[in-house]
């Protein structure tokens, strides 16, 4: 009898134990967190999915371009100071430069040659600001000629205005090579607040009315592109 009650006692407990350990898998099961965490991962990933769809590939491609490097900023090649007058300028040797130089000074030249030093200076950082930026093509040539030969889709007006490009004034185009030089070799942009955009005081486009203004320099209005997720 004795004998009898203890395999009965050690089977019951053995029973119990599996048991036991059954029931703790079941509810390990029942309670895994992963599964959860892959249903909610599934989830959203299809609302991103869905959103990303909606965006359009150029817009997409630019919030996920990884950042351009800014050219160094520096003092003008020998290391004197900038003080934007016609007299510092006389003082820089003559300039030349490949095709991105060329580019520059030309857009200077058509764009800006009847304004003072700094003026000029100015628009140059406009151009430079936009290679900077992802929003335009990464060259200085690319900026300077983007849209033309489109109706109204030109950046600088003089490269769509139906009329040869002549230079007939050789000093005013040897100053803007001067300053295409010095702001190719990194001077400084700290005239325009990180300015993409300008126009004369004579004209009123309409994206102006969005655009913060951060400079007015000569005739022309100096802005920055608002801060928004959008293409313009």
């Amino acid at each position: 009898m004795r004998v009898r009650l203890t395999w009965a006692f050690c089977l019951s407990v053995l029973l119990g134990v599996t048991g036991g350990v059954n029931a703790e898998v079941r509810v390990s099961t029942a309670t895994d967190p992963t599964a959860a965490l892959d249903g909610r991962l599934t989830q959203l990933l299809g609302s991103e999915r869905q959103a990303l769809s909606a965006v359009r590939p150029d817009r997409l491609r630019q919030l996920t371009a990884p950042p351009r490097p800014r050219l160094s900023a520096r003092r003008n090649g020998g290391g004197s100071e900038i003080t934007y007058s016609r007299e510092w300028l006389k003082s820089l040797p003559r300039a030349s430069g490949g095709n991105e130089w060329s580019c520059l000074a030309e857009a200077l030249y058509f764009e800006a040659r009847g304004e003072s030093v700094r003026g000029q200076f100015a628009v140059a950082e406009v151009i430079l600001n936009r290679v900077d930026s992802a929003s335009y093509p990464d060259t200085i040539c690319g900026v300077v000629n983007q849209g033309t030969g489109r109706r109204y889709q030109c950046q600088f007006s003089y490269t769509c205005d139906g009329q040869k490009e002549v230079i007939n004034e050789t000093a005013a185009y040897e100053r803007g090579g001067k300053i295409a030089r010095a702001m190719i070799d990194g001077t400084p942009r700290t005239l325009t607040s990180g300015a993409t955009h300008y126009h004369t005081k004579s004209v009123n486009p309409r994206w102006a009315r969005s655009f913060p203004r951060t400079t007015t320099i000569g005739v022309h209005h100096f802005y920055r592109a608002p801060t928004r997720l959008s293409s313009n």
